[in-house]
C-alpha cells in the first residue's frame, strides 16, 4: 500500500462555513482545491501573490480572502504553474490543483473552473491549516 502525505488540518467548524460558499461583499473569496487521490503521498506548496499559504495534500483546500483586483496563485512541486485571478468583491472563484505525472516527481496543474464544478470539488475536499 502506497503512503499518504498529510498535512496540518483545518478546523472542522470553519470547514463547514466555508462549504456554505458565503461571499463576503466587500472582498473576493478564492478555494484552492485538490480533490483527487491521485499523487496522494505528495505534498503541494500553495502561494498567493508571493505568499505562502501551506501545503496541499490528496482531498485537501485552502480558502483565502483577497482584495478585488489582480491576485495570483502559485503552486509548487516538480515544476511551479501559476494562475491569475481578476478579483471582484462579493465572488467566490474556485482553483483546481492537479496532480501530473513528473519525471521525477508529481507535477502541478492550476486551473480556473466553473461554480458548480468547483463546489462540488470543495465539498469532496477538507480545509487544511495554513500558515
Amino acid at each position: 500500500m502506497v503512503g499518504c502525505a498529510s498535512v496540518p488540518m483545518g478546523d472542522a467548524k470553519k470547514d463547514a462555513e466555508l462549504k456554505s460558499f458565503t461571499p463576503k461583499p466587500d472582498v473576493a473569496g478564492v478555494y484552492i482545491y485538490r480533490n483527487e487521490s491521485f499523487g496522494a503521498a505528495i505534498r503541494m506548496d500553495v502561494e498567493v501573490d508571493g505568499k505562502p499559504v501551506g501545503q496541499t495534500a490528496a482531498k485537501t483546500y485552502f480558502y483565502k480572502e483577497v482584495t478585488p483586483g489582480k491576485h495570483t496563485v502559485t503552486s509548487k512541486s516538480e515544476n511551479s504553474d501559476t494562475i491569475e485571478v481578476d478579483a471582484v468583491a462579493g465572488k467566490l472563484y474556485y482553483i483546481w490543483q492537479e496532480v501530473k505525472m513528473g519525471l521525477l516527481y508529481a507535477r502541478t496543474k492550476l486551473s480556473l473552473v466553473g461554480e458548480e464544478e468547483g463546489k462540488k470539488g470543495v465539498q469532496e475536499s477538507q480545509l487544511a491549516a495554513g500558515q
